[in-house]
């Protein structure tokens, strides 16, 4: 999730007066985090804590009321009268990395992106945006490859919808629009920086597109330490507990992976030679079955 929030501190101040400039200055004093922070906070504060999306969006919402770049004007009625109004704005895809991290399988990821999706951007669009970006988080993080971005684009989006994207320094803040495009700058990316750099310097929607595409690249490349120690420093702290709870929960489910695995030796002999080898192998401990390795 700090890759979205990296995102958006990045693209903060440039959300309404756009930069063509790739080596703008990452951490400028003039970034702040914007409403894209506040509400990834509060998707993952609501799944670290059994609260339902709703009522944790409207408790960070509430709590933070003027974030840099303020809210959609929509978006704030919502805010105080918490109904479902069929928006398909790129809100629904800013806020929904967490789900994408924590849960492991990919029925689990569709159902929970359409949850904190439909308690305000209840359209189609808006759904499908948040599945779209929570699905390819996902496939990031599993298998470390590009190939499910590629896949992802051509199952979810017609040729002419790919066609359509915004144009370079083309204002967009809806689902079908800032999705496959950030989907398509992280497939040009080459690193995390890399990354974030295109997205922020691609203009438009600056800030929200810079945390969709930071989102999809802490997947797949992890964030650079000092690009996380940097980032914490605009945030208050009841944001950066959140954040360490979701750290330590994220460490936790790998070192559970990892406890399930040992490395054993086995011995293999060659029947037509006689001589023995030693092949190392994964065992899942669990059920004692070696898997070997790839």
């Amino acid at each position: 999730m700090l890759g979205a929030i990296i995102g958006d501190i990045a693209g903060s101040r440039f959300e309404f007066r756009n930069t063509f400039d790739y080596d703008f200055e990452l951490f400028h004093k003039e970034c702040d985090y914007t409403d894209d922070t506040v509400c990834t906070v509060a998707i993952a504060d609501a799944i670290l804590n059994g609260k339902s999306y709703e009522s944790s969006l409207v408790e960070w919402c509430r709590k933070y009321p003027n974030p840099m770049g303020a809210y959609g004007g929509s978006f704030v009625r919502w805010i105080y009268n918490p109904v479902p109004y069929g928006s398909w704005g790129n809100g629904a895809a800013m806020r929904v990395s967490p789900v994408g991290l924590l849960f492991n399988n990919e029925e689990t990821v569709r159902r929970e992106a359409e949850r904190t999706a439909k308690v305000s951007h209840s359209h189609p669009e808006g759904i499908k945006g948040a599945q779209v970006t929570a699905l390819a988080i996902f496939y990031l993080r599993t298998m470390k490859s590009m190939k499910p971005v590629e896949n992802i684009l051509s199952t979810f989006y017609t040729k002419e919808e790919l066609t359509a994207i915004p144009e370079k320094g083309e204002w967009c803040d809806n689902c079908q629009g800032c999705v496959p495009l950030s989907l398509m700058l992280l497939l040009q990316s080459t690193s995390f920086e890399d990354a974030i750099r295109r997205a922020v310097s691609y203009g438009g929607d600056s800030d929200t597109v810079g945390a969709i595409v930071g989102s999809l690249a802490e997947a797949l490349y992890g964030i650079p330490e000092d690009f996380k120690e940097k980032a914490l420093t605009y945030l208050p702290n009841d944001m950066k507990e959140v954040i360490h709870m979701f750290n330590q929960t994220i460490f936790t489910m790998t070192e559970e992976r990892k406890r399930r695995f040992r490395e054993a030796d086995f011995a293999v002999t060659d029947p037509k030679t006689g001589k023995t080898r030693v092949i190392k192998a994964r065992q899942d401990i669990t059920n004692r079955k070696p898997i070997k390795k790839n």
